[in-house]
């Protein structure tokens, strides 16, 4: 590993919530990088870090120690944290207008900005990167990298040992996406609706599918297929970021990509059912082999033995698992598989932590 004479210092945007506060947990003992600055909203400024955040480190690791009395800049304190930092990471919870400001004016101040909001994906100069696919398109960041959306990363994490193969015609996913991915919120309405329904008490739910939304819907022993808001094509805003992310990941426009996303009552780590159709018929050997090899990826499939990737096993892990590969009973050309990965971790603090990694081992800084 690379050697560094001093380890650089790291800003988090928005490190009161659940991605920010998983990017401290990973760096905590990082040999590159160590958290100094932490910044938020203006009602946790001028604040100490655990008394604004230690409720939100339930579902996680134990607050580290040397976060505990960092007092909370403000994030929009542009200059007072740019000052203070080598680099940011960004997960900070504003509107996208208000994200992309922020994190312009960061870029600005030659502030590396490694971005896990939506709001810069679509920037024609920023690179979007998931490092074990297209780390490559780092050098052309002009001060923003973005993150994709977790769904993305997991998907195209399970599809890019495939493309290597042959290039891909079709993709035709649904995903069962984690209660976490709608943030703490998410996690406790689940909680507090299934203790409810276990003690007959009525639960007026008001986070999923959208706390932003007039309706909403119970999660706990539900199905919510909606995540996100529907768009005049009649998809979800998370469905379109899946289709229109990969295809602008593996540079390849004529992708076709048919997504439906669904919530589902766990707690985190997304799953997502996958067919695939490719240019080459395949062999399912063929697939597995190259899972085996591909970095970031874990092949668990081994159905004599029940052996297939779940939520449960894949929290809190780093790859993603990738398992029920089986040719199409129809299409030659098809393959069915199964994929899960943790959202919070590689579907969002991790990614854009390996990003900030590869720029460091390639002198990219």
């Amino acid at each position: 590993m690379k050697t560094l004479e001093k380890k650089l210092r790291v800003g988090i945007l928005g490190g009161t919530g659940m991605v920010g506060q998983r990017f401290i947990s990973l760096l905590a003992d990082h040999p590159w990088f160590e958290v100094t600055t932490i910044a938020a909203s203006s009602r946790s400024a001028g604040r100490r870090y655990e008394d604004v955040a230690i409720n939100r480190w339930k579902m996680t690791d134990e607050m580290p120690e040397n976060v505990k009395d960092i007092i909370v800049l403000d994030v929009n304190d542009i200059e007072k944290v740019s000052g203070s930092v080598d680099f940011v990471f960004s997960a900070v919870d504003m509107s996208k207008d208000e994200i992309k400001a922020v994190e312009e004016a960061y870029a600005r101040t030659e502030t590396p900005v490694v971005s896990n909001n939506s709001a810069h994906r679509w920037t024609p100069d920023v690179p979007m990167i998931i490092p074990e696919i297209n780390p490559e398109d780092i050098e052309k960041h002009r001060g923003i990298i973005a993150n994709p959306n977790c769904s993305t990363i997991i998907m195209s994490l399970g599809l890019k040992p495939i493309y290597d193969l042959s290039p891909i015609k079709r993709v035709i996913v649904s995903t069962y996406q984690a209660v976490s991915g709608a943030g703490k919120e998410g996690i406790d309405e689940l909680y507090g609706e299934t203790e409810a329904v276990s003690k007959g008490i009525v639960y007026e739910p008001k986070i999923l599918p959208s706390a932003s939304l007039p309706k909403h819907y119970p999660i706990a022993y539900n199905l919510i297929p909606q995540i996100d808001i529907f768009l005049d094509n009649e998809y979800t805003k998370e469905e379109m970021k899946m289709v229109n992310e990969t295809r602008k990941i593996l540079h390849d426009e004529d992708i076709a990509i048919t997504p439906t996303a669904v919530r589902v009552p766990v707690i985190r780590s997304h799953a997502e059912s996958i067919y695939v159709e490719t240019a080459a018929s395949l062999s399912t050997t063929q697939i597995k082999e190259a899972m085996k090899s591909f970095p970031g990826v874990v092949l668990v499939d081994d159905i004599k033995k029940q052996v297939y990737p779940m939520p449960l096993d894949t929290s809190n892990k780093t790859d993603v698992a990738v398992g029920r590969i089986r040719k199409d009973l129809y299409n030659k050309r098809g393959i069915n598989l199964w994929v899960c990965g943790d959202q919070i971790r590689k579907g969002a603090a991790l990614n854009t932590l390996q990003i900030a990694e590869y720029m460091i081992a390639h002198d990219m800084f």
